[in-house]
């Protein structure tokens, strides 16, 4: 679910990592003012360029520079415009750069609305089950970011809906992959109750955890997936 929050990145690395392109002052032969990109001088550079300014990709750019603080006396450039184009598709939606998908971008319009729990394939629940306990057992509990590949997991499934459904796909599962790691944890501290996360996982602490017998227990509650009763002996809620 990408998003761009600071294209500072790209005005550096287009003028050999000046500073004075993103700032007041010393700006550099072919920067402009954000004030000045309605001017006509600088819409004919837009177009000189190749670049449509009518098309929902050019509006979707400046609408997105706009809400991340390019404004007023901040510099821009128009290359730098026509990079970030290349980050959206001709109906203005924001192409996620590592897996080429749409409708993964939370804006000002989807807001929270898509933090509702909503039906996501049985197959990828069963891919998303068998790495988390894969990798419980791999890392011994622990959420390793640099080893994980959870991120396949929701690749996949994101595939497998709709650009619509996207988001809420994915905050769906997040909750199920939470509820997972939890029934692990469980597991683990019952089958041994001074188990610790980093430790070695009690041999067959989760030879009897299915994804069905997790999913049995879990309730809808608001735009939430809870356990339907807390488990009794240390049980804590694993983040995500």
């Amino acid at each position: 679910m990408s998003n761009i929050t600071n294209y500072s990145f790209l005005f550096q690395s287009m003028f050999g990592g000046t500073k004075t392109t993103w700032g007041t002052g010393g700006a550099l032969p072919g920067v402009f003012q954000f004030s000045q990109l309605n001017s006509g001088s600088i819409q004919s550079q837009l177009k000189a360029a190749g670049i449509d300014t009518s098309s929902k990709q050019y509006k979707a750019v400046i609408q997105q520079m706009t809400k991340n603080g390019c404004t007023g006396n901040m510099f821009t450039n128009v290359q730098a415009i026509k990079n970030l184009m290349k980050q959206y598709n001709s109906n203005g939606e924001y192409v996620n750069p590592v897996n080429g998908l749409t409708g993964l971008e939370v804006t000002d319009a989807t807001g929270d609305s898509y933090k509702k729990i909503i039906d996501i394939p049985e197959s990828s629940k069963d891919e998303m089950f068998e790495q988390t306990k894969k990798e419980f057992l791999q890392e011994n509990g622990v959420h390793n970011g640099d080893t994980t590949k959870r991120s396949d997991v929701y690749t996949n499934m994101y595939w497998k809906v709709s650009k619509n459904d996207r988001l809420s796909a994915g905050y769906t599962m997040q909750q199920y992959e939470r509820a997972y790691r939890n029934a692990f944890y469980a597991a683990a501290r019952e089958a041994d109750p001074s188990w610790e996360i980093g430790k070695p996982v009690p041999s067959g602490a989760l030879d009897g955890i299915t994804r069905e017998s997790v999913e049995s227990q879990l309730v809808k509650s608001g735009n939430t997936l809870v356990k339907r009763s807390s488990v009794s002996g240390g049980s804590i809620d694993l983040q995500v």
